[in-house]
């Protein structure tokens, strides 16, 4: 039996403005040729199918244009939410899809039991948890007055208790087969980029890989964008995103895993290198060195690069920020597109309207890095930790 691990599809994500469903396309059309030429029999989504709760139009259709090719192979499809899901969202169509061999969990359930998936094919066994995006509810109850430290060490405990009980159904119910969990949350030593939004207050609460109790046989986890092992002997992994979602992630290679189920057990986890169809660039130095650097530019992409460009002068003047925009106006080389500019002066008085740099787009600033500048501006504020601790479980209710 062999099994194929991706999560964080982000559909409907754009990147400063910039639509990248054409990269999703070229990845979605990738891997039904794989899964079709390596006879894949499960596949596996660990958490963010959409990029936001409540998506778009387009988003819908590009995600229901997939299951409708999927569906026409003969590969088990298990998807589960993460915290850009909503769980109202996912499991809309979930009876519908169930009729397909899709099974969709948006969200925690109240029986553990629901969350397990048998799959028996080519006379080989398989159990799958699969576990969503655990809100803070969903692991603790909150009690009034408690402090910012208290909230994180019941969120790990929580966190801990609730995969301990995962592989305690496991054990009672399903032992000696093979057994996948599916997760979507951080755990501590992973390596993050830009574009991963803050889970259970933060990074802080974290969890350690010793969590999972080395029952698993294999973890297929959501949330970080950047592939990466988190432990060998526990066969825990990140397969990542498919595509780059923010400039950070401009030198990742992005990967697919596959898992190999012989005699009932985990023979091989092969690392699947997806295509590049686009590059990130960015593109830093002053103004002069910036523009002969995008004159250089000449490789050409399936799909037209994305540039982000950085400048750095000495003296804020009038003139330079002129040419500035004159040159993120003009995009001066046909072989890539600047979506993201920043104009920084190391000699310029900053005040209240200088929170984030010259060039900086609004829409490119997440509501709790705002917060958190806001905070910074604010002389003599104590409790920031609570502030932003309050803050954070407001956008987590709202889904933002």
């Amino acid at each position: 039996m062999k099994i194929l691990h991706t999560s964080d599809w982000h559909i409907g994500k754009q990147l400063h403005k910039y639509d990248l469903s054409p990269d999703l396309d070229l990845f979605f059309e990738w891997m039904i040729n794989y899964i079709k030429s390596a006879n894949i029999d499960v596949l596996l989504i660990s958490g963010d199918i959409f990029d936001q709760a409540n998506p778009s139009q387009a988003a819908y259709k590009q995600y229901y244009d997939l299951l409708k090719n999927l569906i026409n192979l003969d590969c088990k499809i298990i998807l589960t939410g993460g915290n850009h899901d909503s769980a109202a969202v996912l499991n809309a169509p979930k009876e519908l899809l169930r009729s397909f061999d899709i099974t969709v969990i948006g969200g925690a359930t109240d029986n553990v039991s629901e969350m397990f998936v048998e799959i028996d094919k080519n006379g080989e066994k398989l159990v799958v948890a699969a576990v969503p995006f655990l809100k803070d509810r969903d692991i603790r109850k909150s009690v009034a007055g408690e402090t910012y430290a208290t909230k994180i060490e019941q969120i790990k405990s929580g966190l801990e208790t609730y995969f301990s009980n995962i592989n305690r159904y496991y054990q009672e119910h399903f032992s000696g087969e093979p057994f996948i969990v599916m997760g979507h949350l951080y755990v501590q030593g992973s390596t993050m980029s830009d574009s991963e939004r803050d889970i259970q207050i933060g990074n802080q609460a974290g969890v350690e890989a010793y969590m999972f109790e080395e029952i698993p046989d294999y973890v297929a986890l959501g949330h970080i964008h950047k592939p990466q092992l988190i432990s060998q002997t526990q066969k825990i992994h990140y397969c990542g995103s498919p595509i780059p979602l923010s400039f950070s992630e401009r030198k990742d290679h992005k990967q697919i895993n596959v898992i190999t189920i012989k005699d009932q057990a985990i023979t091989d986890v092969e690392i699947v290198p997806i295509p590049k169809h686009r590059n990130l660039i960015t593109f830093e130095g002053n103004l002069q060195e910036v523009v002969g650097k995008l004159e250089e530019y000449s490789e050409e992409t399936t799909l037209k690069s994305l540039a982000e460009i950085m400048v750095n002068e000495e003296v804020e003047s009038i003139e330079r920020r002129q040419t500035f925009e004159e040159l993120i106006n003009s995009q001066p080389n046909a072989h890539l597109e600047i979506v993201k500019s920043r104009l920084n002066f190391k000699s310029k008085i900053r005040g209240a309207s200088d929170a984030f740099a010259v060039g900086t787009d609004v829409a490119d600033v997440t509501p709790m890095q705002m917060f958190e500048k806001k905070l910074e501006l604010q002389s003599g504020l104590e409790n920031t930790d609570e502030l932003k601790l309050a803050f954070r479980e407001i956008l987590q209710e709202l889904n933002l």
